[in-house]
């Protein structure tokens, strides 16, 4: 694992690597990408999962009673901003089943590349959670700091956003407006083209997701 800048941590697991790469191939098929993608979302998830609040609780294993670990506090929620946000979703969701699940629905404007905001809800008591946003691509950065907005005016305050890529330029957005919100990515690339898409990336995430154009 590599933080750098210290706001951003990239897990550089040779497995994550690896599955990435396929995923990046343009000849892999929307159902091996979808499979991946399930794969590499548990994978992130053991980091972004690292520093959860733990306690005790007395157990009677079959040779005698102990104070055993276990998680502290409220179900963590998990956002997904969609729609390719439920393909991360999906795979978090497999390791805690137990979390609370919200949607952020949000569409970029192609003329623009400005946010336009279609859905939102989100778990009760979202201030005493630790809530990760989640959704594939951290491209102009646009969506993102929209979509944590909207989890801040609904009482967030413990955020961490998950995605798979992540641009210079989106992390730099994410950072001036949410400087307290870290990010979790496989990888940072290069930058954006002129039409805000991740360069070298593997195209829109949501279409190779569901196989549309």
């Amino acid at each position: 694992m590599t933080a750098t800048p210290p706001h951003l941590t990239v897990v550089d697991h040779p497995l994550v690597q690896h599955k990435l790469t396929i995923m990046r191939d343009k000849g892999t098929s929307t159902a091996v990408f979808r499979q991946l993608l399930r794969e590499i979302s548990q994978l992130l998830a053991y980091e972004v999962t690292r520093n959860l609040p733990m306690t005790t609780m007395r157990i009677e294993t079959p040779m005698q009673e102990m104070d055993a670990p276990t998680l502290d506090g409220k179900k963590l929620a998990l956002i997904s901003i969609l729609r390719a946000g439920n393909g991360l979703l999906d795979g978090v969701l497999e390791l805690i089943p137990s979390a609370r699940v919200g949607f952020v629905g949000l569409y970029r404007d192609e003329e623009t590349l400005q946010p336009v905001q279609y859905y939102f809800k989100v778990p009760e008591a979202m201030e005493d959670r630790l809530v990760i946003a989640v959704d594939p691509m951290l491209a102009t950065g646009n969506s993102s700091v929209a979509a944590i907005d909207l989890l801040k005016e609904a009482g967030a305050t413990n955020i961490i956003f998950l995605c798979l890529l992540a641009s210079p330029e989106g992390v730099a957005t994410m950072k001036a407006a949410h400087p307290d919100v870290p990010i979790v990515t496989a990888a940072l690339d290069e930058s954006l083209n002129e039409k805000g898409y991740i360069i070298p990336g593997l195209g829109d995430a949501g279409d190779r997701m569901f196989g549309t154009k």
